[in-house]
């Protein structure tokens, strides 16, 4: 049996191996970030007020994505868009998915800005989770944009004849590759509610990683089959996108598993629209130059090279022999998280979606 001397030696040795590990990991995407041009758009002649949805990883990132595109942009409220619509008089008024956090008169709201003559315009980012919502809110706006091509016909039989895929992004000012210390360091991260399916997916991967250090973050995990076993290694309740993007920047593997779309308790999908694509977490989990495990969405590889730029799984048993095999091959690993990275930064920043969205919006 090893003393506590060769115990603590052997742990320091480890610490020593993990830290020039994430040493080679930050050196790498540091200079491949370097290569990447900041893109630079024309300033438009234009006013929009933005109604952000509250939920800042996406919010920030389009206020700043439009920021770069139009002259003057406002950052309104759900609860007062129209006395700021009234005052304010914009070219455009962009909601952020309408959902949650909007009040009961938020259609009224909306019909009297369009009876002031102002362009509006609604992004939904939870789709297709809330068609049961979302087909009412729908016609009511000039336009529509969902980042769900199941959406999209859905959307123009419900009376939003100007409906838009438009596929969501990462804003590369809060996710990006950067050194965080040990406290954030982990071989597997995931960080998102406890839907069923995942419950399901995880109970069969995690009794094989036993010894690794997993960490999850979200509520709903006392779902869990051996929920006691895992407590110690769970963040329960909501993490800030701050603290998200430590994590993700920490980890060796970040696992990325949609929600189902089933109608139930999870999701109010009356419509059952099939999910076809991916969420707004790939491309932040890619942003911060780490790898990504995902399951497949029909539209993932115009996004993201499966193999190159991330990797995919399809059933419990290929994501636990993915994961231990990314976790023994650091350079592997490495090379696919720095790809991963650049096609980022390159192809899926919010500000080239938001050109797109203020193309098809005629502004």
């Amino acid at each position: 049996m090893a003393s506590q001397e060769q115990l603590l030696a052997a742990g320091r040795e480890a610490g020593r191996l993990a830290g020039e590990a994430h040493g080679r990991r930050d050196g790498a995407c540091r200079s491949a970030a370097q290569t990447v041009a900041p893109a630079a758009y024309p300033l438009r002649p234009l006013t929009v007020l933005f109604v952000p949805q509250g939920f800042p990883a996406i919010d920030e990132g389009v206020a700043d994505a439009l920021r770069q595109h139009a002259q003057t942009v406002h950052v309104g409220h759900s609860s007062t868009m129209l006395a700021q619509a009234a005052e304010l008089r914009p070219q455009l008024v962009l909601v952020m998915n309408g959902l949650h956090v909007f009040p009961p008169d938020h259609a009224e709201q909306i019909a009297a800005i369009r009876a002031l003559g102002i362009r509006t315009a609604i992004w939904f980012a939870d789709d297709p989770y809330f068609t049961r919502e979302t087909a009412r809110l729908a016609p009511l706006y000039d336009v529509v944009f969902t980042h769900e091509l199941e959406a999209v016909p859905f959307y123009r039989a419900s009376g939003a004849a100007n409906a838009h895929y438009l596929p969501l992004g990462a804003n590369p000012a809060v996710f990006h590759a950067k050194p965080v210390g040990q406290e954030y360091r982990s071989d597997v991260f995931f960080v998102g509610t406890g839907f069923w399916n995942r419950i399901r997916l995880l109970n069969e991967v995690l009794p094989a990683l036993e010894g690794r250090k997993v960490v999850l973050a979200g509520g709903e995990w006392e779902r869990l089959a051996r929920y006691s076993r895992y407590k110690p290694f769970i963040r329960p309740g909501f993490m800030p996108v701050e603290e998200t993007v430590n994590f993700y920047n920490g980890a060796k593997i970040v696992l990325n598993i949609h929600r189902t779309t089933e109608p139930g308790s999870d999701n109010h999908n009356d419509a059952g629209l099939r999910g076809a694509s991916i969420n707004p977490r790939t491309y932040e989990i890619s942003a911060c130059g780490t790898l990504q495990l995902t399951d497949i969405r029909d539209d993932l590889s115009q996004y993201y090279e499966p193999g190159r730029e991330l990797d995919v799984f399809r059933t419990p048993a290929e994501l636990t022999a993915k994961i231990l095999h990314y976790l023994d091959r650091e350079d592997e690993r490495r090379r696919i998280a720095v790809l991963g990275m650049l096609r980022t930064m390159r192809d899926h920043a919010y500000a080239g979606r938001v050109g797109t969205l203020l193309d098809l919006a005629g502004c």
